[in-house]
């Protein structure tokens, strides 16, 4: 019988609680606890990358889905927006479910789970026709648990890192899971390419990865005994002016990202096939993978960047770039509108262009966004009366952990609208024309909203270092601090 490693019989006998962790304790950080962190980021975003891989599931199963199955091209888009609108609201109580059952906990839970719709989504794959649409809308509802992977994942990293890292800390875990759009649409390639039909061999190599997944949290993670996300700050945020605005922002952020990325294939297949393409849908599976990959590898460093020179600037910046690559995805469905809608060489190119450009800025903004929300409520803690040092960091958390849920949540349902604004232009106008016109106008509203509010005037934090630094002016009040000094820093 096989012997495990020790470090492996370690770690599965080990306390996997923690008690009185503090991210900002720079001694505790250096002696041991950042490495405790890294731990549990790596096994986060490894669970996270493949929730979203089973949440966006059917984006490549539609490239599988002829005429025998009997579902059309409207259906298509109705498929790929349940499961988009399910993950999008299952984000709400994933975001509490970390502080009620503990990180570690969760995540080896929401991982076998998924177990059920990618075993389901294999039987409906094997047996064509044999099942209706009904069939097929229920069981992307359930991949859409997936999606919610990205709350309890995003909140459960946040309390590990302290505040001068969250931006590339949060980046990295949120970049990591949206990679597993691009991965299993590369997989979904492979097997047109190499089995075009069975596309179970896709749900096959995810049954294992999920196993995989949920082995790993069991072993390597922990929970944190003061997870601080509750129902009460999730109500308490909506009384806040930011809760809404940075709602409005990830829409236009993440909901680009995760909506191109369910109707990116559809679209190129639906191009290709005006374009006279012999093979479609190997032609769009080619493609498709190309911008959610690249949205998702940059998203570390727009958190990155954020932490360097503000998550306004970055991300007001990033809208007008967004504003000019939809630009050119109108001007291009334009001119296919006046060429009888048929869609030359030279068009298709550009549709490919503006969208991959949509894919990165849309990743760059994901990072630079989730920077400013850790920096709203800090920078309101330090100036609310009442609360001592722990009282002010724990409202600050509580509240970052719920903001990350509901902009998490109405991100996705961005990516709802998407889907379902492409669905009518098509169904309307038989072109995404009308569609580009409204994603344009959008980008031009955000960037507006960004400037007013976050990026004209800086967010100021006083962040804790190791930096000494000027004595206060005589008589001025100063509330002692833990660590060895503070400065101030724009960080929004």
């Amino acid at each position: 019988m096989p012997v495990l490693p020790a470090s492996v019989r370690t770690a599965l006998t080990r306390d996997h609680t923690i008690t009185d962790w503090d991210p900002e304790d720079r001694k505790a950080w250096d002696s041991g606890n950042a490495e405790i962190a890294k731990r549990n980021l790596v096994w986060s975003v490894i669970c996270e990358h493949v929730g979203f891989s089973i949440w966006s599931l059917f984006s490549v199963m539609a490239l599988f889905m002829g005429p025998e199955y009997g579902i059309s091209l409207d259906q298509k888009f109705i498929i790929a927006a349940t499961a988009t609108f399910v993950g999008s609201c299952l984000r709400i109580p994933y975001t509490q479910a970390t502080a009620k059952f503990g990180g570690r906990n969760w995540a080896i839970f929401s991982a076998i789970v998924l177990l059920i719709p990618t075993g389901l989504t294999m039987m409906l794959m094997m047996n064509p026709g044999e099942f209706g649409f009904g069939w097929f809308l229920a069981v992307a509802a359930i991949t859409g648990f997936g999606g919610g992977n990205f709350a309890s994942s995003m909140t459960n990293i946040n309390a590990f890192y302290p505040q001068r890292l969250k931006g590339w800390a949060l980046g990295l875990n949120a970049g990591g899971g949206n990679i597993g759009v691009p991965v299993i649409q590369l997989i979904g390639l492979l097997v047109i390419w190499l089995a075009a039909d069975q596309p179970e061999i896709v749900c096959a190599i995810y049954l294992v990865a999920l196993a995989v997944a949920g082995i790993g949290a069991a072993i390597y993670m922990d929970n944190l005994d003061h997870q601080t996300s509750s129902a009460r700050a999730m109500l308490d945020c909506l009384k806040h002016r930011d809760t809404w605005l940075i709602c409005l922002l990830y829409v236009g952020t993440f909901g680009s990202f995760i909506g191109f990325g369910f109707a990116f294939s559809q679209v190129l297949n639906i191009s290709f096939t005006s374009a006279g393409a012999a093979k479609p849908a190997l032609a769009a599976a080619q493609i498709a993978w190309i911008g959610p990959l690249l949205g998702s590898v940059i998203r570390p460093y727009g958190g990155k960047l954020a932490d360097r020179i503000g998550g306004g600037k970055v991300t007001f910046w990033t809208f007008i770039a967004m504003t000019f690559s939809a630009a050119i995805l109108v001007v291009a469905g334009s001119i296919a509108d006046a060429n009888g809608k048929v869609i030359t060489g030279g068009v298709l190119t550009a549709f490919i262009v503006g969208f991959v450009l949509l894919f990165l800025l849309s990743g760059l903004a994901n990072g630079s966004v989730y920077k400013i929300i850790p920096t709203i409520w800090e920078h309101k803690a330090q100036n609310m009366s009442g609360l001592n040092a722990m009282g002010k960091t724990k409202w600050s958390r509580s509240m970052s952990g719920a903001l990350i849920g509901i902009a998490g949540a109405a991100g996705g349902l961005g990516g709802v609208g998407i889907n379902l604004v492409l669905r009518a232009s098509y169904k309307s106008n038989q072109s995404a024309t009308v569609a580009f016109w409204v994603f344009m106008s959008f980008y031009v509203l955000a960037a507006a909203v960004t400037w007013w509010f976050y990026a004209r005037r800086p967010i100021v934090v006083g962040e804790t270092t190791d930096l000494p630094v000027a004595a206060p002016a005589e008589g001025s009040a100063q509330e002692p601090t833990t660590g060895s000094g503070s400065t101030d820093k724009a960080l929004a």
